[in-house]
């Protein structure tokens, strides 16, 4: 892999090994239960592996033309910029059909979890099939953004998990 898309990688997975550690010795009546209106703990995890696995299906159809894809340049990195801004600011947004219409219903952690395992396992395969010289290609179509490259899709993939953690954590303090 190639070291840069590494790093990216690794922190990801890092920051979810860092989200679900506590979240494990926890009952499924408290990581199912949620407000009305709101989702539960396992409904937000159930989220974010269905945004990513719906990235991960787009970047197997897209790397297979990469060398015809074009590089992001400035536009890209401004789009970038707005992302990440949008994903720490508390605002709300309306998660896309396509994902809320597949995201998984499973109300067990540890069903979540080994999901969660196969889904970046999946974008690790995709990761080790990215060439140095096509990290700058345009190859993820984010829902609202539209064309990025795969760095940017490492960090929003991290920034969507920090976005959705202080929800979390609003969840775990509740009785």
């Amino acid at each position: 892999m190639v070291p840069r898309l590494e790093r990216l990688y690794d922190g990801i997975e890092k920051q979810r090994y860092n989200l679900l550690t506590p979240l494990r010795s926890l009952s499924n009546d408290k990581l199912n239960a949620h407000p009305p209106g709101k989702w539960s703990i396992n409904q937000i995890i159930a989220h974010l592996i269905t945004a990513e696995d719906l990235s991960i299906l787009y970047l197997n159809k897209k790397i297979l033309g990469v060398n015809e894809e074009a590089d992001s340049g400035l536009i890209e990195e401004m789009k970038m910029i707005l992302l990440i801004l949008s994903q720490r600011l508390p605002l709300k947004f309306k998660a896309p059909t396509m994902v809320v219409d597949r995201t998984s219903r499973e109300t067990d952690l540890n069903i979540l979890i080994a999901d969660w395992d196969k889904t970046r396992v999946e974008l690790k395969n995709i990761l080790d099939r990215i060439e140095s010289h096509h990290i700058n290609r345009k190859i993820y179509r984010h829902v609202r953004m539209g064309m990025l490259n795969i760095q940017h899709t490492l960090k929003f993939i991290g920034e969507h998990v920090g976005h959705h953690t202080p929800q979390i954590k609003d969840l775990l303090k509740q009785k």
